[in-house]
């Protein structure tokens, strides 16, 4: 086996979306699940996980795992994403660890009719990779039980404890061993919440730290090991441009999926990981980043942060406290400088075709350009830039592509939106790309 590699179909997870798995006080205990388990399309997660630890009442877990079965058993064959349940599991105490034996047990009954829809489960509060090891030979105790084959299930875990960090960097000398089963694995979580706890952290404020390093350590661990890591949830349900600031800060660590806590952050995770319908510009403007507005093909800011004026020299330009007095030449490079562009899939798909048609008549490297007008307080500025493709240009790339092609093979729900989107004609070309 090769660990560098994806051991499972799915390449990447964009939404990762958790459902209460009985609901007290109600009449039907199992209406949220049944909720859940009928959304398609963008409001369908890549990954549905019926919970039946914190989401659910320590008194309602057994209901909960009949729940699961009755729900999925009915609805799950038409479910256009996975299902991995959280089951109970805690490295502390062998009592726990019994009742997801057990919770597993009860779902995972071929008899019930459940288990053929499942793809894994998910076990939180993990500890050293001895833990690990456990929580494996009880699945596999389970297929062997009910005569699966080895394996087959799927294994998740929630790194929510300082062991479990470090746990993952075990990984690669363990998945393969012949004493495991451990090459089942398929997502890394973060769980910052409880990771804060057993770190003994504190804020000011009380909120969580950022844990910038546990996120990295996770897309780390995964890629080394063939995995797929997701990002903890995020509390601020409201916050819907904290929500996609820190999707960006992930992606740019590896880290793709994303904890979705409601259906609307399914739908903002499940579009926010895929590239823009239209690319972009943006500009520095003293301690952000500010899109500028495209008006009649001129790239327009409007800010306060950046002012520009013409003198009888030449230019001043002002970005926040700092003032620049430049001739024309010189204006160019400062404001290109302080813009970029964030391509479109269209875009993506554009320069990729037209690499692969240069390789193919013998061009190892090409200079992609890529111009726009800017203007500021007015003054317009015609700026200019060379990009220089190679192959390593293309493969890298290559991974937004190859997000969309996993997400359009993997989820026929979501081709009629992504045409919405793109167009047919990039659907189609996107998919041709790379193959």
């Amino acid at each position: 086996m090769s660990i560098d590699e994806r051991q499972h179909a799915r390449q990447f997870v964009r939404t990762f979306f958790t459902t209460p798995t009985a609901v007290e006080g109600e009449d039907d205990s199992a209406k949220m699940l049944r909720g859940a388990i009928q959304n398609r399309g963008m409001e369908a997660p890549d990954v549905w996980v019926p919970d039946n630890e914190d989401a659910t009442a320590p008194s309602m877990r057994e209901e909960g795992a009949e729940n699961i079965v009755e729900v999925v058993s009915e609805h799950g064959a038409d479910f256009p994403g996975e299902i991995h349940p959280r089951v109970v599991w805690h490295r502390d105490d062998p009592g726990t660890r019994h009742q997801g034996l057990q919770q597993i047990m009860t779902i995972a009954d071929p008899e019930k009719g459940a288990i053929e829809h499942i793809d894994g489960f998910v076990i939180p509060e993990v500890g050293d990779i001895d833990d690990w090891k456990k929580a494996d030979e009880f699945l596999t105790i389970v297929e062997n039980e009910y005569g699966l084959e080895e394996g087959s299930i799927a294994m998740s875990v929630i790194i929510e404890s300082g062991s479990a960090e470090l746990a993952m960097e075990e990984l690669r000398n363990e998945m393969g061993k012949p004493s495991n089963n451990l090459q089942r694995l398929f997502m890394l979580v973060n769980g910052e919440v409880d990771y804060t706890k057993d770190m003994r952290a504190m804020t000011p404020t009380g909120d969580l730290p950022p844990w910038a390093e546990l996120r990295h350590n996770t897309s780390r661990a995964a890629s080394a090991a063939g995995l797929i890591s997701v990002d903890g949830p995020y509390d601020e349900i409201r916050d819907v441009e904290g929500y996609h600031e820190r999707m960006t800060e992930n992606r740019e660590k590896g880290l793709i999926g994303m904890w979705a806590l409601t259906p609307g952050q399914v739908v903002e995770a499940n579009k926010g990981a895929l590239p823009p319908e239209d690319g972009y510009w943006l500009i520095e403007a003293d301690d952000r980043e500010v899109e500028l507005r495209e008006e009649d093909g001129v790239q327009v800011y409007n800010g306060d942060r950046i002012s520009l004026s013409e003198t009888e020299g030449g230019y001043e330009l002002t970005v926040g406290n700092n003032t620049v007095v430049v001739d024309e030449e010189e204006l160019e490079d400062e404001i290109l400088d302080l813009t970029s562009y964030v391509p479109s899939l269209g875009d993506i798909v554009d320069s990729m075709e037209e690499f692969e048609a240069a390789k193919e008549a013998g061009r190892g490297a090409i200079a992609m350009t890529r111009s726009a007008t800017v203007s500021i307080d007015g003054v317009e500025v015609d700026i200019s830039s060379d990009r220089m493709w190679d192959e390593a240009t293309y493969q890298a790339l290559m991974v937004p592509v190859s997000l969309f092609q996993d997400v359009y093979e993997n989820r026929p729900d979501q081709h009629e939106a992504l045409a919405e989107i793109y167009s047919e004609d990039v659907v189609e070309r996107a998919m041709e790309v790379g193959n």
